[in-house]
C-alpha cells in the first residue's frame, strides 16, 4: 500500500466480526504480535483494538446480528458519512446500517456495492483510523473479489473517486495518486456460494512462517504462499473461525 496514514476515500481500519472473540485474540496474537485492549465501556459491546506498541491496527468484535457472518471488514474514511451514502444508492449500491455515532470517535455505517460485497465507512471524530500501516502486523493492502468487474468499478470510481490502474489481469485501486489496493474477477475457481467481498492483507515479515503459525494455532492456508513477478509474496489464510484475510511480505513493496 501507498498510504502511510488514512486519507480520504482510501483505508482507514479492518475489523473482524467473529463468534469467539477471545479465541480470535489468541490466534492473532500469535500470528501477528497483537496487544488487544477491549473497550470496557457498556455501550462498546466487547469492542477489542488490537495495538503494535501503542498503535491501533484492527479490531475484533463479537456478531451482534445473528445474519452477520464471520469475516473481516475494510473501512474507507469519508468525510461526510450520509452523502456518502447518497453516492452509494445512486450507483445502485445499497445501505445495511446507516450512520450510528461512535461515542466522540466518529460516524460508522455499512453499505454494499451492488455485486454484494459489503464495506464500511468511517467518518473520524477523535479516532482517524489505524496508526500505521504496512508495517509487520498491520494492515497493507485490500482487494475487492467480484464476479462482475465492470459494474464495480464503475461505482467504487463515483462513489470514492478512485483511480485505476491496469497491471496485467490485476486491476490497482488508487486515490490521489497512490494505490491501495486491487480487484480479483472471481471466475469457477471460486465456489458459487462464495460472495463478492473485500479481503484485507497484513504485512507479516515472512510469509511461508505466517503460514505455518496459523496451521499451528488451528488456521487454514486457504491459497499456499506464492511470488509474483511483479507483485509481493502473499498467502491467504482462513482463522479457526472462518474468516479469511491475506498476508503478504512486509519488505516487498505493494
Amino acid at each position: 500500500m501507498e498510504l502511510s496514514a488514512p486519507v480520504t476515500g482510501g483505508p482507514c481500519w479492518a475489523e473482524l466480526g467473529t463468534t469467539d472473540p477471545e479465541s480470535a485474540q489468541r490466534f492473532y496474537t500469535r500470528l501477528f504480535g497483537w496487544r488487544p485492549e477491549t473497550d470496557p465501556r457498556p455501550g462498546a459491546g466487547g469492542y477489542t483494538v488490537a495495538r503494535l506498541g501503542d498503535a491501533a491496527v484492527a479490531a475484533l468484535t463479537p456478531l451482534y446480528e445473528e445474519s452477520q457472518p464471520v469475516a473481516w471488514n475494510v473501512s474507507f474514511a469519508v468525510t461526510d458519512a450520509e452523502a456518502t451514502l447518497r453516492e452509494v444508492a445512486a450507483a445502485g449500491g445499497q445501505t445495511l446500517l446507516g450512520p450510528t455515532e461512535v461515542f466522540d470517535m466518529g460516524r460508522f455505517a455499512v453499505a454494499a456495492d451492488p455485486t454484494g460485497a459489503v464495506f464500511q465507512l468511517w467518518q473520524a471524530a477523535a479516532f482517524p483510523g489505524a496508526g500505521v500501516f504496512n508495517a509487520p502486523g498491520s494492515l497493507g493492502w485490500v482487494e475487492l473479489l467480484t464476479r462482475a468487474p465492470r459494474q464495480a468499478v464503475s461505482f467504487y470510481t463515483a462513489v470514492f473517486g478512485w483511480s485505476v490502474t491496469a497491471s496485467g489481469r490485476y486491476p490497482q485501486w488508487g486515490v490521489g495518486g497512490a494505490d491501495f489496493g486491487g480487484m480479483v474477477t472471481m471466475d469457477d475457481r471460486f465456489p458459487h456460494e462464495v460472495p463478492a467481498h473485500w479481503l484485507p492483507y497484513f504485512a507479516v515479515g515472512d510469509v511461508d512462517a505466517a503460514a505455518a503459525t496459523a496451521t499451528g494455532a488451528r488456521g487454514t492456508v486457504l491459497m499456499e504462499p506464492v511470488s509474483h513477478p511483479e507483485r509481493p509474496r502473499i498467502a491467504v489464510l482462513r482463522d479457526p473461525q472462518g474468516a479469511m484475510f491475506g498476508v503478504y511480505r512486509a519488505t516487498d513493496e505493494a
